[in-house]
């Protein structure tokens, strides 16, 4: 049995493999800072109020919804959110003990993905050596327990009928759905270390799809449904690589090359042209990273997946993580510190790489 690695998985919400070689280097040199920012992002606005932090926000199919994780106020683990664009009033869905994580709405809209360990044996004691720990000064910031308790469940929009999917010994998260609803890609412990499955939306007909060593998580499907992005650190711990998969699981690319970055957080744009993704620079070593979002344009083929050029999104003091593009690729909602008070949040811009390549075919 495989190892399980407390690995740091950078999430600052708080291999036959093709390496893509020369395309993993960002076109920076038109700009820095706001001016950078400006160049993608317009009418940048906050969207989450009144948790002291909340991230790894996804749209609802039609995108007048979001759903996050969040912490609430008093209780020391993420709970799911729900929360209609444009207001300000977070409605929890979750349970309402133990930790959660990885939130996704069903393709009609009407229920909700995530996981969460409130069946823990001992919950009591986790949530107290929790509320020690954070007394004590808190965690390492960029930690992410695999916690075995952690399963995945589906539930109706308003939080009722709770369903679990997975119920398997070790950590079962980190899901998402297939763009036609009949599949979910995961992330699985069940094998001793993470690795990518792929099982039906009704939790039968589970299958690896990635098995490497260490770490391998965060899955989505493609927009076509026959590729599957995620990140892993196979090549060296804790360093984090983007990576796509053919969903019959027979080829498996690297994307990034670069093990001085960790490379996390990838999401397609739903023209399927290109993703988007979260780059820190760890030459300096954790203390002087810096996070940022960066997008790749990519050639989807049968059996293989050509990088293109590589493009640096967001400038700013405050760390940027987690993108994930509006259904119909014309937003682009991230979590950012940026705030006046220095808290996680998530953030929401119109995407203008779309908006100005219509104005130009005009």
């Amino acid at each position: 049995m495989k190892t399980m690695v407390w690995m740091q998985v950078f999430i600052a919400v708080f291999v036959v493999s093709a390496v893509a070689g020369a395309a993993d280097k960002p076109d920076t040199a038109k700009g820095t800072g706001a001016a950078l920012e400006a160049r993608h992002l317009g009418n940048i606005q906050r969207v989450t109020f009144g948790l002291p932090r909340a991230g790894e926000g996804y749209f609802s199919p039609d995108g007048k919804w979001v759903v996050y994780q969040a912490y609430p106020v008093g209780y020391p683990f993420y709970q799911i959110y729900v929360q209609k664009l444009g207001e300000k009033t977070p409605r929890r869905i979750s349970p309402g003990r133990g930790r959660t994580t990885c939130s996704y709405f069903t393709t009609d809209g009407k229920k909700i993905l995530f996981a969460s360990s409130h069946t823990d044996p001992q919950i009591d004691r986790t949530e107290h050596e929790a509320r020690e720990l954070a007394a004590m000064g808190g965690r390492r910031r960029y930690q992410w327990d695999f916690d075995k308790h952690m399963d995945i469940y589906i539930c109706d929009f308003n939080g009722t009928g709770l369903k679990r999917l997975t119920n398997t010994p070790g950590y079962d998260a980190e899901g998402s759905y297939s763009a036609d609803g009949k599949q979910i890609v995961f992330t699985s412990a069940r094998d001793g270390d993470a690795d990518i499955y792929i099982m039906d939306a009704d939790g039968k007909n589970v299958r690896q799809l990635v098995n490497k060593p260490r770490y391998d998580g965060g899955p989505f499907f493609s927009p076509d449904g026959k590729w599957v992005i995620y990140r892993g650190d196979r090549q060296k711990e804790h360093m984090l690589q983007i990576y796509a998969v053919s969903v019959d699981g027979k080829h498996d690319i690297q994307l990034t090359n670069n093990l001085g970055t960790v490379n996390w957080a990838p999401y397609f744009h739903p023209s399927g042209r290109y993703i988007v993704w979260t780059r820190a620079d760890y030459s300096r070593g954790p203390r002087g990273a810096h996070f940022n979002l960066f997008t790749m344009d990519l050639t989807l083929g049968k059996t293989t997946v050509k990088a293109g050029d590589v493009r640096q999104v967001t400038s700013n003091a405050a760390a940027d993580v987690l993108p994930v593009f509006s259904p119909d690729g014309k937003k682009l909602m991230w979590t950012s510190a940026r705030s006046k008070d220095k808290t996680s949040q998530l953030w929401i811009a119109d995407w203008l790489r779309e908006t100005r390549a219509a104005a130009a075919s005009k």
